[in-house]
C-alpha cells in the first residue's frame, strides 16, 4: 500500500467516524426534544417550558451540522475531482448556512428569554 492509498483510507475511516458522531448528535437531539414535547403536549405545558427544550435541541443540530461540516472537510481534502469537490462545497455551504441561521435563531430565544427574566425581577 503506498502512502497515498494510505492516507486516502485514513481520511475515510476519519470522516465515516466524524460523521457517525453527527448522526449521533442528531439523534440524541431528536430523542431528547421529542421527549421534551411529549411530556409538554400531555401536560399542556405553556410556551415557557418550550423554550427549554427548543434550545436544546438547536444545540444538538448545531453540533451534529458541525461534526458533518468537519468531515465534507476531510472529505474534500481526499477528493480525486473537481466535481466531488464542487459538491462537497456545495453541501459544506448549504450545512453552514443552516447552521448560522439555526444559531441565529437560538440567539433571539436567548435574548428573548434574557428580557423577559429581567422584567419579571424589575
Amino acid at each position: 500500500m503506498s502512502l497515498e492509498e494510505f492516507v486516502h483510507l485514513t481520511a475515510e475511516y476519519i470522516a465515516l467516524v466524524i460523521n457517525l458522531l453527527a448522526i449521533l448528535a442528531i439523534a440524541i437531539g431528536c430523542i431528547q426534544g421529542a421527549i421534551g414535547l411529549t411530556g409538554l403536549l400531555l401536560f399542556k405545558a405553556d410556551e415557557d417550558k418550550l423554550m427549554p427544550v427548543w434550545m436544546s435541541f438547536g444545540r444538538w443540530l448545531v453540533a451534529g451540522l458541525t461534526f458533518q461540516l468537519a468531515a465534507d472537510i476531510v472529505e474534500t481534502s481526499i477528493a480525486p475531482t473537481w466535481a466531488e469537490i464542487g459538491k462537497l462545497a456545495a453541501i459544506a455551504g448549504i450545512r453552514t448556512f443552516l447552521n448560522f441561521f439555526l444559531d441565529r435563531d437560538m440567539e433571539g430565544i436567548r435574548e428573548r428569554e434574557k428580557a423577559k427574566a429581567e422584567a419579571e425581577t424589575v
